[in-house]
């Protein structure tokens, strides 16, 4: 093994184990009551998975679970882990998780026709008819919240891509449709906010009781994003952040893109809350006989974040469910981002003046 191997090893096992083992799980901030993570969240009562905490989401004045159910898992072949959409035994997996997501409090559910072209949906609409929420986020004044997405690429289909999704979510309308973005180009830019083009097509759905919000999604930030955000005609974006994605939210300069979409009153969803799996990866390859699942740390990270209303994680089990249910219920976890990203630490941890 070269020195250099040797460092990436020492730095894994010493230096970002401790980090993210102590940072960002036991380094937490003191939990005194069920108020955390900035002024907006508020709490359910106490079910038997714990406490689960819920938002108001934006502009939109829904209230959601923070923890959301992704639906990227429940239609994408073999997304980050096996998974097979066309076998019933995979798909009733996905519709059991589903229903145990409502059991325990999870309201926000997200999907796209682009997660195995429409897959998720049908398994989401299967697993949502009739559903009812768990008495806890009734309590706090949540329902059911479906977002769904409008491809970006073909503006003059998105009256039919609309309609075709709302078919197979077995549903006349959803809480909120989304434009599916990417890096957005001048020529998304144009399909989007010239006449007739895709934002007017939302606005009319959104006219005609199609949806009561609309959204849009982004890959990564540039002058049509920030254009998104500033236009004053959505009501909520769906960003990626996580522990190895960090410049959207810099709390120590209080800049980056959720301070963006704050300020513009969008609700904020995170998508690629535990990396998509690149974080995990890249552990495995530099540290083969690295054993530690840093799921929970991921989890904690993103929600200690105060601008997060909603972080997305995809879930092929009601197993899984009940893990990360758990994770987002221990609040001893959340962290101060603020203090991590401290530029000038004195000895004692304090910031220098």
């Amino acid at each position: 093994m070269t020195p250099g191997w040797r460092s990436w090893m020492g730095f894994i096992n010493g230096g970002l184990h401790g980090m993210l083992l102590i940072s960002v799980v036991r380094v937490a901030l003191s939990v005194k009551g069920l108020h955390i993570g900035g002024s907006r969240l508020r709490c359910g009562r106490t079910h038997r998975g714990g406490v689960m905490e819920y938002t108001t989401f934006g502009k939109t004045g829904s209230t959601v679970s923070r923890i959301g159910f992704g639906g990227a898992t429940a239609g994408l072949k073999n997304y980050v882990h096996a998974f097979d959409p066309d076998s019933r035994a995979d798909q009733e997996k996905i519709i059991a998780a589903i229903r145990r997501a409502l059991e325990l409090g999870i309201t926000y559910f997200d999907t796209a026709p682009g997660y195995g072209d429409g897959a998720s949906e049908r398994l989401f609409g299967e697993a949502l008819e009739g559903a009812v929420v768990s008495d806890d986020a009734a309590s706090a004044g949540a329902s059911v919240f479906l977002a769904t997405k409008v491809p970006v690429w073909a503006p003059e289909k998105a009256r039919a891509e609309m309609e075709a999704s709302l078919a197979r979510l077995r549903r006349s309308s959803v809480d909120l449709f989304q434009i599916h973005g990417t890096v957005y180009t001048a020529e998304h830019d144009d399909a989007i906010f010239r006449s007739g083009g895709l934002l007017d097509a939302l606005d009319a759905a959104k006219s005609e009781r199609l949806t009561r919000f609309i959204g849009f999604t982004v890959e990564a930030i540039n002058e049509t994003t920030l254009r998104l955000i500033k236009c004053g005609r959505f009501d909520t974006i769906q960003l990626a952040y996580n522990v190895i994605f960090q410049h959207p939210y810099d709390p120590y300069w209080k800049g980056g893109t959720m301070f963006d979409a704050e300020d513009a009153g969008l609700g904020i969803a995170v998508m690629r809350t535990v990396t998509s799996g690149v974080f995990q990866k890249w552990i495995q390859a530099v540290n083969p006989g690295n054993t530690f699942d840093y799921s929970s740390a991921l989890v904690q990270f993103v929600l200690s974040n105060p601008l997060t209303d909603v972080a997305l994680l995809g879930m092929r089990s009601a197993e899984r469910v009940e893990q990360n249910v758990a994770i987002a219920n221990d609040l001893t976890g959340r962290i101060d981002i603020a203090a991590i990203h401290g530029k000038y630490p004195t000895p004692d941890g304090k910031q220098a003046k």
